[in-house]
């Protein structure tokens, strides 16, 4: 809890509002805090959101004046090494990264029942909120029945998980959950959980901010909201009274001018944004919006582009708050106490409206005019890879033949033009669109482009355009709502008619919960090697993470997801060629069916209804469902762990101890487990998605007695670390390259490495090395563990016994977990790689830190060659803070906290 306000270092800050009613508040005061730190009236509104927090919990020991006088000091080019101690209102989680987050909490109870202490002294100390949004799978689609149908399968895949979040609601005061059914915890965050500012002891007020276990968290960012994704470590560690800790960061001002062209819709805008802030580097970086061009866009046009946030790698892609966001809390159905407070709140601190060029100053600034914006979709294998409409045909053409290293498919420019039949005789070409969803939080919670979806499949319907049967649509819309005004609009029943019937209300096709293809299309597919397609409105398309069978998938705003459901395939021009043949043998261009802004617009009346909104999120705690009531979880506060290959006790704390053990820093005699290239996501290394009989995971669930029909998915099975680790570094896509060269000179695919020269599973080599107590070390290149903000893929590499990890970059919050789990990330000093060192996965590696840590120090690496010679090379130690080396020393997060919370 923050000081008594009398006591507190900064109460001359404190000052009072009044909302439109007349009814007031007090409030920590930047404009206050400026007359003594002149340089707050410049900084960006983002910074000065955090600044508040770190104001108000400015208790001389977490946080202390210095850190309020370093944050309201901040210069816009000055060196980064101050960091920054966050305190956030709140946390949000959804139920793949929650469940692993919760078996933490309960086996911290576990510890603390076993040392004689009250396990209540393990209780978050802000709200947590757990929405159910991943564990639906599209089983059933293109049918009315599909909804029912896959949401019965859901419940009875996961009933055990279910049964463990029940004893969870019921073990801890401050932690809720939105069942099943309801919708993507992005919208459901913006739409129902999100409360704009909060009223704590003494009418304090401050401003809503969070941060969540998903990496498009960053969403809420589109209502002026401070908030991003972190990984189920950090997330535990900041409920449980820990600030979240990050280096003071650059700010990059993001210009928009102009509006958008009649045809243009808010994805096309979101890829144009996420190639070009890729392109200007903004890893680590707050990325604010500003200009007429900003205020001009809708609140739900502004939350795509936030959501977008981790696809061009920026911790935050923030909006501040205006009367758009104001009508926003309105047409969502908040009380009117809650918005006069919001919008008093925001004005007295001087932070009403979008800034314009000048006001603020920025690290950098990028600027686009919106009219310059073009119909695009991205991919096919990452999201920043962006192809204007009319190019896909012959972009998707010119990758065909290229290799692999140019992110093409290593196929002869032949084989495009030819068909191959499946046993049932269905033609069946590279190319050729086998998955179309509309789904994903990022397109889904935007009313304009589902409203602009179903106008183009109503005038398709009417042109007499269809989707052939073997095509795998789906509509996975992020909220209930969307189905309700779709259907007030007249527009669901031709949705239906093209197959688009809702599947499901959670993230599906995005998240690589598309269900399996037809037997015939995957051995078609598999036996003649072909490159088909899968068009998504979701924002993630990683290689396998859609299908393991569909090597090329492209975002795509939901109208060009129906479009591409009716052309069949991506080599079609739907610029230039029809998108079909209609009625009476007629040709159908994209141009007749697309809908026009006014039409659009006509309709948006139908989204934003209050009291409809309302109606559907009361329904969470007063009407779940039948199938929620249904589940039965046990009772008490330490849990009893019952056997499961769902759930399974962690097994971070064995051999827990009050005092930390001694610290042997760095690394000494490790083998090499792997050598990557760049790009190597957290898809790569995490478990995600489906998996096979032979995998490691598929043996352990065999010899367990679970037949293949219900292993379910990596994610469900999230709960377990027996089943996790042995999905680490198991992506059917991930090269190795240690392993040599096929003939053809490509690399093999999956999760394999050397041991003694001979070709095993990553998790069998990581056995045996733990058997022999040799420690081991992965290397890779640029922009390592970029993707979801996966906790697994940091608890994984050290379960495997992976002591370190040396890359020439990193994402942000795979390094920040891999410190969360003990395991040291190390950078290549510039010029420098594992394959200029002439690397082959043969060698020895003795890592040397100092005695002294120093965040984002020196380390030295000692390379012992096969032959007996030795090279030492100087790393970059990405301990990037103090607290850091801290939870480094405790050997991880968990540790460091749990020891800190029995203590008290």
């Amino acid at each position: 809890m923050p000081k008594p306000v009398a006591d507190h270092a900064f109460a001359h800050t404190q000052d009072e509002f009044q909302t439109a009613s007349g009814k007031s508040g007090r409030f920590f005061s930047l404009p206050r805090l400026a007359q003594s730190h002149p340089n707050v009236a410049r900084l960006p509104v983002s910074l000065r959101i955090v600044l508040e927090s770190v104001l108000r919990n400015c208790d001389g020991k977490k946080v202390t004046p210095e850190h309020v006088a370093q944050l309201a000091g901040w210069q816009p080019t000055a060196p980064r090494v101050d960091e920054i101690p966050f305190v956030v209102a709140r946390v949000v989680l959804q139920d793949f990264t929650g469940v692993p987050l919760l078996a933490d909490l309960a086996a911290m109870r576990n510890v603390a029942a076993s040392l004689g202490k009250n396990p209540k002294s393990i209780e978050p100390l802000v709200p947590v909120d757990l929405v159910v949004d991943h564990s639906v799978m599209i089983d059933h689609y293109g049918t009315k029945k599909s909804l029912d149908l896959n949401m019965k399968l859901e419940f009875e895949r996961n009933r055990e998980r279910y049964e463990f979040m029940k004893w969870g609601m019921q073990a801890f005061d401050t932690f809720g959950v939105v069942p099943p059914g309801f919708g993507i915890v992005h919208q459901v965050n913006l739409e129902y959980l999100a409360r704009g500012v909060h009223k704590g002891p003494g009418k304090v007020y401050y401003p809503d901010s969070l941060v969540g276990t998903d990496s498009h968290t960053t969403m809420i960012n589109g209502i002026g909201v401070v908030g991003w994704g972190v990984g189920g470590i950090e997330a535990e560690a900041g409920m449980l009274g820990q600030p979240v800790y990050f280096l003071t960061p650059d700010v990059v001002g993001f210009e928009l001018t102009g509006q958008l062209r009649e045809g243009v819709t808010a994805t096309d805008l979101v890829l144009t944004v996420t190639e070009m802030l890729r392109k200007h580097k903004v890893v680590g970086k707050f990325v604010e919006f500003f200009g007429e061009g900003t205020a001009s866009l809708a609140l739900p046009d502004r939350a795509t582009i936030a959501n977008m946030a981790p696809e061009y790698g920026a911790t935050m892609g923030f909006f501040p708050v205006d009367e758009k966001t104001v009508d926003y809390f309105r047409g969502t159905g908040r009380s009117k106490a809650e918005i006069e407070a919001f919008e008093a709140y925001w004005r007295a601190q001087g932070l009403f409206g979008i800034p314009k060029r000048g006001d603020i100053d920025y690290t950098s600034v990028v600027t686009l005019d919106l009219g310059t914006v073009a119909p695009s979709l991205a991919g096919p294998k990452r999201p920043q890879d962006r192809i204007e409409i009319g190019k896909l045909s012959s972009s998707f053409a010119e990758l065909f033949s290229q290799p692999t290293a140019a992110n093409g498919f290593n196929q002869p420019a032949e084989k495009l033009a030819q068909t191959f039949k499946t046993d049932a005789g269905l033609p069946v070409r590279n190319g050729d669109v086998l998955i179309a969803a509309i789904t994903s939080c990022t397109n889904t919670s935007n009313p304009g482009v589902l409203l602009a979806a179903g106008l183009l499949a109503k005038k398709a319907v009417e042109a007499g355009l269809t989707v052939q049967p073997h095509i795998k649509t789906s509509l996975a819309p992020g909220s209930r709502i969307v189905t309700e005004y779709l259907q007030k609009a007249g527009l669901l029943p031709y949705l239906e008619k093209l197959g688009f019937n809702v599947a499901a209300y959670g993230c599906t096709t995005c998240i690589g919960n598309a269900g399996d293809l037809t037997p015939e299309l995957n051995k078609v597919i598999q036996d003649n090697d072909l490159v088909c397609a899968a068009v998504l409105s979701g924002n993630r398309n990683f290689e396998a993470r859609i299908h393991p069978n569909l090597k090329a998938n492209f975002l795509a705003s939901p109208p060009l997801v129906v479009a591409y459901a009716i052309a069949g395939t991506v080599t079609k021009d739907l610029m230039t060629e029809p998108v079909g043949i209609g009625k009476k043998g007629r040709a159908v261009y994209l141009g007749d069916i697309w809908p026009s802004s006014d039409e659009i617009h006509a309709l948006m009346k139908h989204a934003m209804d209050a009291k409809a909104l309302k109606a559907n999120y009361d329904q969470v705690s007063r009407k779940p469902g039948k199938l929620w009531d249904a589940i039965k979880g046990v009772k008490g506060q330490v849990y009893t762990w019952p056997k499961s290959t769902y759930i399974a006790q962690p097994p971070f704390f064995e051999g827990f101890t009050m005092a930390p053990p001694a610290l042997v820093a760095g690394v000494k005699g490790a083998k090499i487990m792997a050598l990557f290239g760049d790009s190597i996501t957290t898809d790569h290394i995490s478990p995600a998605g489906s998996f096979k009989e032979s995998t490691p995971a598929g043996k352990f669930l065999v010899e367990h007695g679970v037949a293949k029909v219900d292993f379910n998915s990596y994610g469900a099975r999230r709960g377990n670390h027996d089943v996790m680790v042995r999905g680490t570094f198991a992506n059917v896509r991930v090269k190795n390259l240690m392993l040599p060269a096929l003939p053809d000179g490509s690399r093999e695919e999956g999760g394999y490495t050397l041991k003694d020269g001979a070709k095993t599973t990553i998790y069998d080599a990581a056995q045996a090395y733990i058997a022999e107590g040799t420690p081991t070390v992965v290397f890779a290149g640029e922009e390592y563990g970029t993707g979801s903000s996966r906790d697994w893929a940091a608890k994984g590499t050290q379960l495997l016994g992976i002591k370190a990890v040396v890359a020439k970059s990193f994402e942000r919050i795979h390094r920040s977990n891999l410190i969360g789990m003990g395991v040291l990330p190390l950078q290549f000093k510039p010029g420098t790689s594992w394959e200029s060192l002439g690397l082959t996965g043969s060698e020895t590696i003795d890592i040397t830190l100092a005695d002294d840590i120093k965040p984002q120090g020196d380390a030295a690496m000692t390379i012992t060659r096969a032959d007996g010679s030795t090279q030492t090379v100087v790393l970059t130690l990405r301990i990037d803070t103090a607290i850091e080396v801290d939870y480094y020393r405790h050997g991880g997060i968990l540790p460091f906290v749990l020891r800190q919370l029995l203590a008290a």
